[in-house]
């Protein structure tokens, strides 16, 4: 082994460590890397392998979607109720990125298999909101909510930090792919276009509220526990995270926009403190070892 790749590799380990630790996942590579030519659901050309890929856009998504997603009382009832994860919110992300890594990189009977999980969870899910209101977990409108959301995240992410941002048609390409995953886990007739899921998000301001419930998830979110020498950059993390929300989910939370030096500072630093984590995982991440997958020979 040479110097120069004995340091890679301790680079590699350093920033992958660093990772886990702040997800908190715990999967491993090993899952996606058979069966040998398996495309799963959506094949390495697609938009969503693109998207998905890029860890730090994914992580500001995630927890924007997250914070939205709150807002609506009988969604965030469903998880209140029946979860703990304002206690434990690192393992709920680290469910949630196995989730979308299953369903982006993994095989078919992998995606399918945690699509089936989450279906299964959500028929034993139900109650009464705040407001008396029924909520069924497996609902087709609450479903679609909560996709809506994080499609429209993970887009907005993606974005607003990578290098190369997708073009109108590749952004409703993308929003066209992630249908197939909303459908399978039962919302109904889904938005295919960004500007449509855009405006369906918007249809749902009537009905959203930012009550003492979603204050507490606020709260939880921006405290998220890192360690000390991760807090600058989860600090970063969380500001981008806001500065992705439409300016009437923000005054809804009672909230300002960002002056304009501010966000483009920001993103700038967010840019540039991504870079070391993406050039480890574009070459040792789940997408590379899915792509591996897809393009070795059955049998070989």
């Amino acid at each position: 082994m040479t110097f120069a790749h004995a340091l890679k590799t301790l680079a590699f380990n350093a920033i992958g460590g660093r990772v886990r630790a702040i997800t908190g996942s715990k999967a491993t590579l090993d899952d996606f890397a058979s069966p040998a030519g398996d495309v799963g659901l959506f094949g390495p050309q697609s938009m969503a392998w693109r998207v998905h890929a890029h860890f730090t856009a994914m992580m500001v998504g995630g927890l924007s979607s997250l914070m939205v997603q709150s807002l609506h009382p009988r969604a965030l009832a469903a998880v209140w109720d029946h979860s703990d994860f304002r206690h434990h919110l690192k393992a709920r992300l680290g469910r949630t990125a196995y989730f979308v890594a299953a369903t982006t990189y993994g095989s078919q009977e992998m995606a399918l298999k945690a699509i089936g999980q989450v279906n299964a969870i959500h028929a034993n899910i139900r109650g009464i909101d705040l407001q008396g209101q029924p909520y069924v977990a497996n609902e087709p409108e609450l479903i679609r909510w909560v996709h809506l959301v994080e499609v429209a995240s993970f887009l907005g992410a993606y974005q607003h930090l990578a290098r190369q941002p997708l073009s109108p048609r590749e952004c409703d390409q993308y929003i066209s792919e992630m249908t197939q995953v909303g459908h399978l886990l039962g919302a109904v007739d889904l938005p295919v276009t960004y500007a449509r899921t855009q405006s369906e998000l918007r249809g749902f301001a009537e009905v959203l509220r930012f009550d003492a419930r979603a204050r507490e998830i606020l709260d939880v979110i921006q405290t998220y526990p890192t360690a000390l020498h991760d807090k600058p950059w989860m600090t970063l993390v969380l500001q981008c995270a806001f500065d992705l929300m439409p300016p009437w989910v923000l005054a809804l939370m009672g909230k300002s926009p960002a002056c304009e030096v501010q966000w483009h500072a920001t993103r700038l630093a967010v840019q540039l403190s991504a870079e070391p984590v993406q050039w480890m995982l574009n070459e040792q991440g789940v997408s590379a070892i899915a792509r591996k997958r897809v393009q070795a020979q059955t049998g070989s």
